[in-house]
């Protein structure tokens, strides 16, 4: 099953390459994943018939309980098949719905595989923190699917609500599994055969999974934000509706029901909700001119009908509610992709156009009108015997009075058949608007569709007819869920004919009685229009954000004045009033040793004197020096406490916040300006004693509290044994803290951006164009060239002795970094330091040469070095799981080269070069930005070329006439 999963996306990786190879016939290919899929659950059919399905155990976090766990049950063999198969088809239809230039197809495959296999992946999961990773992955895809159009606002305004209502539940449901998680079990097959006692804190979690249910199946009052979904493209509406997404929240209502349907607030919240919803979605489908919209309101009181026959708790009504989401996946995807296919003929999905258009496209028509029936719950459809089958465990109900109280059953039972009335009279509503000939409106204009694109409907509408037709062989394969449940009587096979009972009569007025009201359809308009809408979910939303959009201003004009003083200021406040006040009033301390070492106490007098000496440095320059005293004196201290990685990475650290402070400089005064009387310089002072002090307290205190073994005092052991490595700090950093490592890699991929974003408003690209190469003036043969940006430097600005010293050390430090890569995993070094290293040398290559120098010295784009780099730490993290292993796993490879002897090579170093790359990348763009970026900017501030010599900043060539600039 991870196969599979991991099918899809190699699949979403390679998708972009495969549309500009194919271009449409791309979906062709891309179609045979989830076919793949498809293929594989029905082979395991008769496995999951008798109960034992196939399973598989991954390990990945088992600190967090976090295991890829995937089984395949009944619920979840139906749920993938219709995930793979509908899925499979509507890629296969994509092939026709989109233009042939549609230049944004490469991203569109990509997330549209993506999509279906985090969807397969929710529905075969067994660890309950598993299925909110892919529960949020479909929401983010969704998001994506939904906003196609980045440039449309209708697009973006749908893709950002879906992603806020469903995001909102998602985070109710997360704290809902913590709490299961930590009480029982993260496993769903262990938590569900447990039957854990409903114990407060059970209860409120099992509430907050149904939140997060009913947010992503777009019950009341989330309702509204699914019709808004619509702006999406038809294919994606089509598999959002039928099979993905939004059924997500009916699986997990009929996941838990079996063990706890009879739960406290369990029938408010599924039965209650769902007929309200249901009654609602089919009230607000009688108003809509678009055929999607219709539909889209129409899935919202289908999934209303659902939820609530799945919340009942029966085994008749578990039986319905699963037959009710297969026939809802078959009849809705049939009627979407229908829309599809007439929006493309016709140029319209305004029903008050569209006239004639059934006699003019049978082969969609046909199909639609067998769907159309399904939904109508019309026989022989299998719409109609999934809806039979619920009415008939409502009224086993109501007489048994299971489970709950006889009004609340005629009420629920009521429901449904009103229910049932206005999804008469929107279907009909939908075909009569569709294909019906209308007087007074001209033949609607139609183009032929292809015949591949009528292939997808085609096949679904007839397997609406065809269900029906095999209702009491669907029933063998949907029972063994049924028989999970202890409450009421073994239900009777579906069927088309059960006999004349009270299900069929309740069936047949339903029909009956929406049919006429479609008749009656102008009256029924007059009176939707003079019921007022009291309360409208998407008003009170819009109000709600631009609410908290209000807020978020008036907060920001308040607490962000400007001022980066007041910014660190408040910080620190708030550090010296909690924890250091905390450390000062209930900590303890114990015996102190103020020092090991004479040379601690040298090095520590030269740090203190150095941050003394800054309170009375007049020039920046100077007050930076005496900062980065402090820096070195620490990384000074470690290394005299024998911690050589440490003190490597401090110095290189401390030596690249040197650089990055004096390249900002250059836009700063040269001296402070001093204001001797202003009471701020009074309350620095105290606040930075203030600060020491708690930061001593804290040492002191936190030092002096432990009362157990540090957990490193097994990493020396643990380093060798399982991270095949002597230098325990780097085996600590990509082996044993891993995870900590890629955190924090992000982090710098983040900020790498970050810094990029504020400079390069345009663009990142900064090199030397053959143009501007042109316009160098010629090398003077008696200097020579040492550097090739050089010749860019007026000859005032260039030092030969420094480009000299450059080209020298240069590939010194290349190779010195490279060292520190290698050699790291048994000796001082790693990926971080060789990273700071080679950026170090890039930075020397632009202050000898200019920013010419650096784009010649990195003839590459930095955001594609960081992106690299990461990739390489992602696919290193998972490369173990191909090989049966665990994410993070580290081995020892012994190889035998020849002409060079034994090799002992240890996985993780792929890692390490994964942080070096994105380290090296951070440092190119940090020079380009706060380096070159500033060039430019001064040179493009300058209006006289001439002064663009004399204000250029150290390092930077002048912009001569007639030279491009970039």
């Amino acid at each position: 099953m991870a196969q599979l999963l991991l099918l899809h996306l190699l699949a979403a990786v390679v998708a972009p390459l495969l549309v500009r190879l194919l271009h449409r016939r791309a979906f062709l290919v891309l179609a045979m994943v989830p076919a793949t899929a498809f293929g594989w659950l029905v082979s395991v059919s008769s496995e999951v018939r008798a109960g034992n399905g196939p399973t598989q155990h991954l390990t990945w976090v088992p600190g967090l309980g976090l295991d890829l766990d995937f089984r395949v049950t009944t619920l979840s063999w139906v749920l993938g098949l219709l995930v793979t198969g509908v899925g499979a088809l509507v890629l296969l239809y994509c092939t026709w719905y989109f233009h042939p230039d549609d230049d944004t197809l490469w991203r569109f495959t990509s997330m549209f595989t993506a999509f279906a296999g985090a969807m397969l992946g929710l529905v075969l999961t067994d660890n309950l923190l598993v299925l909110y990773v892919f529960w949020e992955l479909t929401t983010v895809f969704s998001y994506l699917l939904i906003g196609h159009n980045p440039a449309s606002s209708t697009n973006r305004r749908a893709a950002m609500q879906a992603l806020l209502v469903t995001t909102i539940g998602g985070l109710a449901m997360l704290v809902g599994i913590i709490a299961i998680g930590v009480n029982h079990t993260y496993s769903i097959s262990g938590f569900l055969s447990s039957r854990p006692t409903l114990d407060p804190v059970t209860v409120a979690a099992l509430v907050l999974l149904l939140v997060g249910a009913l947010s992503k199946s777009a019950l009341v009052p989330f309702h509204f934000w699914l019709p808004g979904a619509m702006a999406a493209p038809t294919p994606v509406s089509a598999y959002l509706h039928a099979a993905a997404m939004v059924k997500a929240g009916v699986y997990l209502v009929a996941l838990l029901a079996p063990a706890f349907a009879g739960a406290p607030a369990w029938h408010v919240l599924t039965v209650g909700l769902g007929l309200a919803t249901m009654l609602l979605g089919g009230w607000r489908a009688l108003r809509q001119h678009d055929l999607k919209l219709l539909l889209a309101y129409g899935t919202v009181s289908q999934l209303g009908f659902m939820v609530a026959i799945s919340g009942i708790g029966t085994r008749a009504a578990a039986l319905a509610a699963l037959a009710l989401v297969v026939g809802h996946a078959l009849f809705k995807s049939t009627l979407f992709l229908t829309v599809g296919v007439i929006d493309r003929a016709a140029g319209t999905r305004d029903l008050r156009r569209l006239s004639g258009v059934g006699k003019r496209l049978l082969p969609v028509s046909i199909p639609a009108g067998l769907a159309a029936l399904s939904m109508a719950g019309v026989t022989p459809l299998t719409g109609f015997v999934a809806k039979e089958s619920a009415l008939g465990a409502l009224w086993d109900g109501v007489q048994d009075e299971a489970p709950f109280a006889a009004p609340f059953g005629w009420l629920a039972l009521g429901g449904v058949v009103l229910g049932s009335i206005l999804t008469v009279a929107y279907t009909a509503r939908f075909f009569w608007g569709a294909f019906a000939t209308k007087p007074g409106v001209p033949a609607t204009r139609l183009t032929v569709p292809h015949p591949g694109f009528v292939a997808a409907p085609l096949l679904l509408g007839t397997g609406s007819l065809l269900l029906g037709l095999l209702a009491p062989l669907e029933s063998t394969w949907l029972m063994p869920y049924a028989d999970q449940f202890s409450v009421g009587a073994r239900p009777e096979a579906l069927a088309l004919w059960h006999g004349l009972t009270l299900p069929l009569a309740l069936s047949l007025v339903s029909v009956a009685t929406g049919v006429l009201l479609f008749v009656a359809r102008e009256r029924v308009a007059r009176a939707q229009s003079a019921v007022p809408d009291v309360i409208d979910g998407e008003r009170i939303f819009g109000h709600l954000m631009r609410g908290l959009d209000r807020g978020a201003v008036e907060t920001t004009a308040v607490t962000q004045r400007g001022s980066l003083p007041l910014y660190v200021m408040a910080i620190l406040v708030v550090f010296v009033t909690l924890p250091g006040g905390a450390a000062l009033v209930g900590g303890t301390v114990g015996p102190v040793r103020l020092w090991d070492s004479p040379a601690q106490v040298v090095v520590g007098t030269i740090m203190v004197a150095a941050a003394v000496l800054v309170l009375f440095a007049r020039r920046r320059v100077t007050s930076i020096m005496l900062v980065g005293v402090t820096g070195f004196g620490t990384a000074t201290l470690f290394i005299i406490a024998g911690a050589p990685d440490l003190g490597i990475t401090q110095m290189l650290v401390e030596t690249v916040a040197l650089v990055v402070f004096v390249l900002v400089l250059r836009r700063l005064p040269t001296k402070f300006t001093r204001h001797p009387e202003s009471p701020v310089r009074s309350w620095r002072l105290v606040l930075g004693i203030a600060v020491g002090l708690g930061v001593a307290a804290i040492g002191l205190v936190t030092t002096s509290a432990r009362n157990q073994l540090p957990v490193s005092e097994g990493f020396p052991k643990e380093a060798y044994a399982f991270g095949h490595g002597k230098n325990i700090v780097n085996v600590t950093l990509v082996d044993i803290r891993a995870w900590d490592t890629m955190g924090e890699v992000s982090v710098l991929v983040v900020a790498a951006t970050g810094i990029a974003s504020l400079i390069f408003v345009r663009t990142r690209n900064t090199r030397l164009s053959r143009a501007t190469a042109k316009n160098l003036p010629p090398t003077e043969p008696a200097r020579g060239t040492w550097l090739h940006g050089g010749r860019t430097l007026r000859p005032e600005r260039r030092s030969v002795i420094f480009e000299v010293v450059t080209r020298l050390v240069f590939h010194v430090m290349l190779a010195a970094s490279l060292f520190l890569l290698f050699a790291g995993h048994n000796q001082p070094g790693g990926g971080f330091a060789g990273g700071l290293v080679a950026g170090l040398a890039l930075v020397i290559r632009y202050l000898a040469g200019g920013r010419y120098e650096l784009d010649e010295a990195a003839p590459f784009d930095a955001g594609l070095l960081v992106g690299l780099g990461l990739l390489v730490v992602i696919t290193s993290a998972l490369a173990p799981l191909a090989f049966g292993g665990t994410i993070l796993e580290t081995t020892a490879l012994d190889l035998e080269l020849p002409l060079w002897g034994e090799v002992h090579l240890v996985t993780s170093l792929f890692f390490d070069i994964g942080v070096y790359l994105i380290v090296v990348g951070m440092m190119l763009d940090i020079v380009r930005s706060l380096g070159t970026g500033i060039d430019r900017q001064v040179a493009e501030e300058a209006s006289d070329p001439g002064a663009d010599a004399d204000e250029a900043p150290a390092g930077e060539a002048a912009v001569r006439p007639g030279e491009a600039r970039q």
